[in-house]
């Protein structure tokens, strides 16, 4: 354990600030932000007490003669940078292992925490490659769909950066472009087969989703951190509300609709596990992975994927599919994610993103706005697909939760992963 003096503690408090609010702030689970500060803290002959909520990370620590110290880092865990995580992690094993001192190791943090996201060129690519490859896995295979579906992506992913350019605050990202897609869906069907509105509207409007939100909220949820918990489950469900609201009024500027049961249709395994690994390099591109790194979650989500196909095959649900399929993902990336300092959430996430229930949420909103433009009039055929599409989508998210969830808690219970470190 390393000693600190006077001047010394003051520099160690400051490496602890930054590195607890460069962890909370881009997508690293609570539970390894507080145990990977608690281990630093530790390390530098400090004892402290790390909290997390919303917009803040508060560290407590014990002061030799009695009494503690607050300090209230502003931090909102509204990013999702993972190689920023995996840097501020490299620095701070490097303090831990002697190879950096505190000036050095807090230098090398004010640069970390402003290393820019992925280029507009790769972000906007991979987003329109992504979309294009979860209409495949829905068994589209028409080329002018597809490229649709690409170019509708693409220019969403443009509008995003030049709205969080626009905009401190992200929730107009994903409003508008998810209006995009629903107006670029309905400039479609004026050309196109009212069938193929479906894929061109959906397929943008699910890479969108803010799956590393909703999975973190649930790790915390199951680590009893109720208060966070329930801020990150909000945050991620503004986000699907936002998403809803802007397809479905994109799509009824222009009179058009989702289909019922527009759910799509099986495709060969070697397909299938194809367009799953384009779709899981687009989210970790999105996450900010480097490129080096994206053939683990893919050879990862790959397999998940397999799965997920052979139980459907077998005669399997949604649900169960799902389940199996995150199980496995889980099991795998959480040594992974540890050993490659990489946050577990996005990592998993990205390894599962097809499986993500996103058009089953579309479909029902749309079914709940086509049954109250009815009234008394409105089709019973509208509720029915409202309620199976809503209990599908409720039904699979909690059979992601608990299979990426489980094995990850249970290997970290039982492992070297989540044992307290000595002094």
């Amino acid at each position: 354990m390393a000693q600190t003096t006077p001047a010394g503690e003051e520099q160690a408090i400051a490496l602890l600030r930054a590195c607890a609010g460069l962890l909370f702030s881009n997508g690293q689970t609570t539970e390894r932000t507080v145990v990977s500060v608690s281990r630093l803290a530790t390390h530098l002959g400090l004892t402290v007490s790390v909290g997390a909520r919303w917009g803040e990370v508060a560290l407590r620590f014990a002061l030799p003669e009695g009494g503690e110290r607050l300090e209230i880092v502003p931090a909102t865990p509204a990013g999702v940078e993972m190689h920023k995580v995996t840097e501020t992690l490299r620095i701070m094993d490097g303090v831990r292992d002697g190879r950096l001192d505190l000036s050095n190791a807090l230098a090398q943090l004010q640069a970390v925490a402003h290393l820019p996201p992925v280029s507009l060129l790769r972000f906007a690519s991979l987003a329109g490659a992504g979309a294009a490859a979860l209409a495949v896995i829905f068994g589209t295979t028409d080329s002018m769909i597809l490229l649709l579906v690409f170019a509708s992506a693409f220019a969403g992913a443009c509008l995003r950066r030049g709205l969080a350019h626009r905009f401190a605050n992200p929730l107009p990202q994903p409003l508008g472009a998810a209006l995009l897609a629903g107006l670029v869906a309905v400039a479609a069907a004026h050309l196109m087969p009212a069938a193929s509105v479906s894929m061109i509207a959906l397929c943008p409007c699910m890479v969108l989703v803010p799956g590393p939100h909703l999975l973190n909220g649930a790790l915390d949820l199951s680590r009893l951190r109720l208060p966070l918990a329930i801020e990150r489950l909000s945050y991620a469900g503004l986000l699907v509300l936002l998403i809803t609201v802007g397809l479905i009024t994109g799509l009824y500027m222009g009179g058009q609709s989702i289909p019922l049961g527009s759910g799509g249709v099986s495709v060969p395994l070697g397909v299938d596990v194809g367009a799953a690994g384009i779709a899981i390099a687009a989210y970790g591109t999105f996450f900010s992975m480097p490129w080096r790194m994206l053939p683990i979650p893919m050879a990862v989500g790959m397999g998940g994927h397999a799965l997920h196909w052979a139980v459907l095959a077998m005669g399997g649900g949604a649900a169960s599919s799902s389940f199996v399929a995150c199980l496995f993902v889980g099991a795998a990336v959480t040594p992974i994610s540890n050993r490659l300092h990489t946050p577990f959430a996005a990592f998993a996430f990205a390894s599962v993103v097809s499986l993500i229930p996103g058009s089953y949420v579309f479909r029902m909103a749309d079914a709940l706005i086509g049954l109250t433009n009815g009234g008394s009039d409105a089709s019973p055929q509208l509720l029915t697909a409202a309620v199976m599409d809503g209990t599908t989508a409720i039904a699979v998210m909690i059979a992601m939760a608990f299979g990426l969830i489980l094995p990850k808690m249970l290997i970290e219970e039982f492992t070297a992963f989540g044992a307290p470190e000595t002094a």
